[in-house]
C-alpha cells in the first residue's frame, strides 16, 4: 500500500545533520504522499506514497454495503490517518534525516472535502452514526448537493447578496454549504449530531496537534467567508430554517493565515509520524492553491493550472474583480498581499481514464505488451501522429460535469463527428484537446474579466504527457512553463511548514528559495494554433448549446429516477 523512494529525477542529496528539514504531506483523492524537503534550497531528499485502503466510496458505503444514490462520492477518515502513519515515517527513513531535524509539517489536501464531527473532533463515521451515508466525509466531487447549491444562488441572487459575484455569481455543488444544506434535509438526525462542519485539510491538523484551528483559503473559496464573515442568519434563515446557526455553532473559528504555525505535534502524532513531539505544525491548505510557492507561481499574473484527476487553476491579482463563472476570488487565498483567484475542470486525467475503462481491441493490448508501453502511452503516440482536426471530432470535457465557467455538475460529456472510421486514439486525442479547449474557456474568462494571464505554467501528474502539454501550448497560443518537482502540492506544503517553523520570513520568500521552475518548456506552433482556432470556434458552439444544461440535465433526471426505480 506504501511506496517509498529517494526523490527523482535528480540524485537524492545525503541528508546532513546540521541542515533542517520539513515534511509536507499531500492528500489526493486516491493516495495521500509524504516529501522531505531541505529548507535552505528546497533540495526534495525522498518521497512515499500511502494508497488509500478504501478509495473512492461512490457504490457502496463500507460496513453495511449499502448502494449510495447517483452522483455520491465519499471517503474513509481512517484512510487519511494511515497515511500519517506509514507515508511519513517511511519517507523520512528514505531520506536518511534524523527526526530532530526535521522542524515543521504541513499538510493539503483535496477541497472541498468535507466532514461532520463530534465538538472533540470525532469524524462522525467513526461513531454509531457510521451506517448513514451521510455521516461520512463527502470527497470533492460529491455531486449529488446540486440541487441545494441551485437554491442557494437562486435566493442569493434574488436578496442581492454582495458575496455571490465573487464566485463568479454561483457557489458550487462541490463546497460547504450546498453539502451541508444536503445533510440537513435528508438526514436531520446526522446534521444534529454534527457539532462541527470542518475541511479535511483543518480536520487532519487537528489530529496532528490536538486542536482544531481553520485556514483562510477553504474557509474563502470553499466556505463563502468574505470581508471577514459568512453569509448572514438572515439569509440562512431563507434557505431553511433549520439552517439558521450553521455557520455560527459549525463553521465559525479563527482564521489561521497560510504559512502560519497553529500548533506542534501531540505526542500520539509524534508515534504517527516518527517525527518529534512539539514540531511546528501549519495550517492546512488546498492542494491546488500550495502547489503555487512550488512552482514559485506566487507572483500576479502567473496561472497555475495543476492537472491530475482533475485540474484547478489559480493565479494572483493586484486587482479585485467580478468574474462571471469563476469559482472564487480571496483576498491573500493564495499568498499575503493580494487577490487570489481559483477556477477549474472537474475531469481532466479521470476522463483519459475513462477512454481506456471503456476497452479498446486485442490488438491494442498486444501492440502494447509487445512494445512494453502501458495503454495511455500507446495512444499518445498513436494520436502524436495525427494532423490537427484529422479525426474529425470536438468532445465536451463534461464528463465529470463543469465546474468553470457554467458551474453546474449536472452537465455531462458531448461528443460529435463520430463515424464507423473512429478509432480509440480519435477519441483520446480529441478528449486532450477538449481539456485544452476547456482552459482556454477560463484563461479568455478571466482576461476578459480584467485579470490579465502573463504566464501559463503547469504541475501535477499529466504534465508528463509530452502530447498533451504541447496541446495546451497550441491551443492557448503562449509558452507551457512546468513545475520542476513532481510532487508539487506535497512540495508547497512543505515550503509553507518552513514558514511556520520560522526558517523562512513569509512565502514569498520561502518560495523564492525553495520553489522550481522551468520556463516555457513548449512553445506554441502557428500552423497548429491556427488549426485549432478553428477546433475551438466548434467547440465554443457546443459549450452555448449545451451549457444552458436543458438537454443533459433532461437526460440526466431520466437516468437517476432508472436508477433510483431499481
Amino acid at each position: 500500500m506504501t511506496s517509498a523512494h529517494p526523490y527523482t529525477p535528480s540524485a537524492p542529496q545525503r541528508a546532513d545533520d546540521s541542515e533542517r528539514y520539513t515534511v509536507g504531506v499531500d492528500f489526493g483523492t486516491l493516495s495521500g504522499r509524504a516529501v522531505v524537503v531541505r529548507v535552505r534550497d528546497g533540495e526534495e531528499l525522498a518521497s512515499a506514497v500511502h494508497a488509500y485502503t478504501h478509495g473512492v466510496i461512490d457504490r457502496h458505503l463500507p460496513g453495511t454495503g449499502a448502494a449510495l444514490p447517483p452522483d455520491w462520492a465519499l471517503q474513509h477518515p481512517q484512510d487519511w490517518l494511515d497515511v500519517l502513519r506509514h507515508a511519513v515515517p517511511e519517507a523520512v527513513a528514505a531520506a536518511g534525516v534524523d527526526p530532530a531535524s526535521v522542524i515543521g509539517i504541513a499538510t493539503d489536501f483535496t477541497a472541498c472535502t468535507v466532514l461532520p464531527t463530534l465538538a472533540d473532533g470525532t469524524a462522525l463515521a467513526q461513531t454509531s452514526l457510521a451506517d448513514r451515508p451521510h455521516a461520512w466525509p463527502k470527497l470533492w466531487k460529491h455531486h449529488a448537493a446540486q440541487g441545494q447549491a441551485d437554491r442557494i444562488n437562486e435566493l442569493a441572487h434574488a436578496r442581492g447578496e454582495k458575496w455571490i459575484k465573487r464566485y463568479g455569481g454561483k457557489i458550487s455543488a462541490e463546497w460547504q454549504f450546498a453539502k451541508a444544506l444536503q445533510v440537513l434535509e435528508e438526514d436531520p438526525e446526522v446534521y444534529d449530531a454534527c457539532a462541527r462542519w470542518i475541511e479535511a485539510a483543518d480536520w487532519i491538523v487537528w489530529q496532528l496537534t490536538g486542536t482544531e484551528s481553520r485556514n483562510a483559503c477553504t474557509a474563502g473559496y470553499k466556505g463563502i467567508h468574505q470581508d471577514g464573515a459568512y453569509p448572514t442568519e438572515d439569509y440562512l434563515t431563507a434557505l431553511h430554517p433549520g439552517f439558521t446557526d450553521f455557520a455560527r455553532t459549525r463553521l465559525e473559528f479563527p482564521l489561521s493565515d497560510l504559512g502560519s504555525r497553529v500548533g506542534s505535534l501531540t505526542a500520539t502524532a509524534a508515534r504517527w509520524t516518527g517525527l518529534n513531539a512539539g514540531t511546528a505544525v501549519a495550517a492546512g491548505n488546498v492542494d491546488a492553491h500550495v502547489t503555487a510557492a512550488a512552482a514559485q507561481a506566487v507572483e500576479d499574473g502567473r496561472l497555475l493550472a495543476i492537472m491530475g484527476t482533475s485540474t484547478c487553476h489559480v493565479i494572483n491579482s493586484p486587482v479585485l474583480a467580478d468574474i462571471p463563472g469563476i469559482c472564487g476570488v480571496v483576498d491573500g487565498g493564495i499568498v499575503e498581499g493580494t487577490y487570489g483567484y481559483e477556477a477549474g475542470q472537474s475531469a481532466v486525467g479521470d476522463i483519459f481514464a475513462w477512454v481506456l475503462s471503456q476497452g479498446v481491441p486485442q490488438e491494442y493490448f498486444d501492440e502494447a505488451a509487445e512494445r512494453g508501453e502501458d495503454l495511455h502511452t500507446l495512444l499518445t503516440r498513436k494520436a502524436a501522429g495525427q494532423p490537427v482536426g484529422g479525426h474529425g471530432l470536438v468532445a465536451l470535457d463534461w464528463l465529470n460535469g463543469n465546474r468553470s465557467v457554467l458551474v453546474d455538475h449536472h452537465l455531462s460529456g458531448v461528443m460529435v463527428g463520430l463515424t464507423l472510421a473512429t478509432r480509440p486514439e480519435d477519441v483520446y486525442r480529441a478528449l486532450l484537446e477538449a481539456t485544452a479547449f476547456g482552459t482556454r474557456i477560463i484563461v479568455e474568462a478571466l482576461e476578459l474579466g480584467g485579470v490579465p494571464v502573463h504566464e501559463f505554467i503547469v504541475a501535477g501528474g499529466l504534465a508528463k504527457n509530452e502530447l498533451l502539454m504541447q496541446i495546451y501550448s497550441d491551443v492557448l497560443r503562449r509558452p507551457v512553463s512546468l513545475a520542476a518537482s513532481q510532487q508539487g502540492p506535497a512540495l508547497g506544503s512543505a515550503i509553507h511548514a518552513a514558514v511556520a517553523a520560522g526558517a523562512h520570513p513569509d512565502v514569498r520568500t520561502a518560495t523564492a528559495a525553495m520553489g522550481r521552475l522551468q520556463r516555457d518548456v513548449y512553445t506554441p506552433d502557428t500552423a497548429r494554433a491556427d488549426a485549432y482556432d478553428e477546433l475551438f470556434a466548434a467547440y465554443r458552439s457546443l459549450h452555448d448549446h449545451f451549457g444552458g444544461g436543458e438537454l443533459l440535465h433532461r437526460l440526466r433526471d431520466i437516468r437517476n429516477r432508472a436508477v433510483t426505480a431499481g
